[in-house]
């Protein structure tokens, strides 16, 4: 028999807030953490908004050498750690730690270390080039510092799918846990990926909205001015547990992970397939296995990019899966206030629909302005609702045709 695997632990690093209570209250006051690029000078850029961390200040978690041996996407990733285990009460000290593991993923990883060492090479040689380059470059430091720090001995690695990173991590988790494997997972993502040659990268793309004059205004999932989306940075964890060691210690329970499904476009490396037909699928294969019917979801997490393409096939695909159902269903993209965090959006988009369950409320699409023909569903526009939530969905989907949907739903007893 099947272990029932529960949520007890957030931590959240995002451009709304440096706490999940801070970045949720934001998120349901509508207000957006998108702004002009600070960190260096990008007036040559065609886009030149991000949405950047604002007071992170890694000296509140780290002494001045460890701060200068993690790249920034593992400072997030730690810092959100230490949140969602304070949040999930765990006793680090009775705590079997051979049987806790750590999966944190990175789309990109250490890119701001690479540019700096590489900008090294070409001015003063190999000789000067750090060596902790390598360690503090590669993606799967993030899972590995963790585990360093805390001690887990369980399972541990890291995903790398692009935008559906994160959701491989936590449903690869998700699994560890049903099975037996471990008694308690780390699970989520992390990414820092604001830097010059990233932004030119996707700039190149032509993927990023060229509304640099309204910034505010520049992330607008499904509406018929969307031009691209824009960059996000920060990290989104979560503490998965066995219902019966969280039980067995008294934990409080935000919410239950019931299904997950993973499948492939097998199309293109960054359009989505026509119709949705991969993120439909995903969808539904999702709520088979948490064996629910699409009627039974009271909200969707959209993928919600303001992207031309990912927004009209994510909606023909939520029509797809859902039916007449499909128009009933209050759905809402995180990123219209957040930004797109890439490797990291799962995790901090679950954690928004873990508090749509806790506090009966969905928070908006903001932007929401001109109506697409061909995204007419409720993107629940501008403004909260109050609205029960029992059961909640969260989709990525990442470049190279990867697609993750996670349900999850109110905790309750059997």
């Amino acid at each position: 028999m099947e272990n029932r695997v529960v949520v007890t632990g957030m931590g959240a690093l995002t451009p709304t807030g440096l706490t999940v209570q801070d970045y949720w209250q934001t998120l349901l006051k509508g207000q957006d953490g998108i702004g002009p690029v600070t960190y260096f000078d990008a007036s040559d850029f065609t886009s030149q908004i991000v949405g950047e961390l604002k007071g992170f200040e890694p000296s509140a978690y780290f002494n001045p050498k460890e701060a200068r041996r993690f790249d920034p996407f593992v400072q997030y990733a730690l810092a959100a750690t230490t949140e969602a285990i304070a949040d999930s009460g765990l006793d680090l000290d009775a705590l079997d730690k051979s049987r806790a593991g750590v999966i944190v993923s990175s789309g990109i990883g250490g890119i701001a270390t690479l540019e700096k060492q590489h900008s090294t090479l070409l001015n003063r040689g190999p000789g000067k080039i750090s060596p902790f380059f390598i360690p503090m470059m590669i993606s799967d430091m993030a899972p590995g510092q963790i585990s360093i720090q805390y001690g887990f001995k369980g399972p541990n690695y890291t995903t790398v799918s692009a935008c559906a990173s994160a959701g491989h991590a936590i449903g690869d988790a998700y699994r560890i846990l049903q099975r037996g494997d471990a008694d308690v997972m780390i699970a989520g993502g992390t990414e820092a990926t604001i830097t010059p040659l990233a932004l030119a990268g996707f700039c190149a793309m032509q993927a990023l909205s060229t509304r640099n004059d309204e910034p505010h205004r520049a992330s607008r999932p499904f509406d018929a001015q969307r031009d691209g989306f824009v960059m996000g940075e920060g990290a989104g964890i979560l503490v998965l547990e066995t219902l019966n060691h969280a039980q067995a210690r008294g934990a409080s329970i935000h919410g239950e992970l019931v299904g997950c499904a993973y499948t492939a476009d097998a199309y293109h490396i960054t359009a989505p397939a026509p119709g949705g037909e991969g993120a439909a699928r995903v969808m539904k294969l999702a709520l088979e296995d948490a064996e629910l019917n699409p009627q039974d979801v009271d909200y969707i997490n959209a993928h919600g990019t303001s992207t031309p393409l990912n927004d009209k096939f994510e909606t023909a695909a939520i029509k797809t899966v859902f039916g007449e159902h499909a128009h009933n269903v209050p759905i809402s993209s995180t990123k219209s206030m957040i930004g797109h965090l890439l490797g990291a959006a799962a995790g901090v988009e679950l954690i928004a629909a873990l508090m749509s369950i806790r506090d009966e409320m969905i928070h908006p699409t903001v932007n929401y302005e001109h109506p697409d023909p061909e995204c007419d569903l409720d993107y629940v526009p501008n403004e909260s609702r109050k609205c029960p939530v029992r059961v909640a969905i969260s989709n990525s989907f990442g470049f190279g045709g990867h697609n993750v949907t996670l349900v999850v739903r109110k905790f309750e007893p059997k």
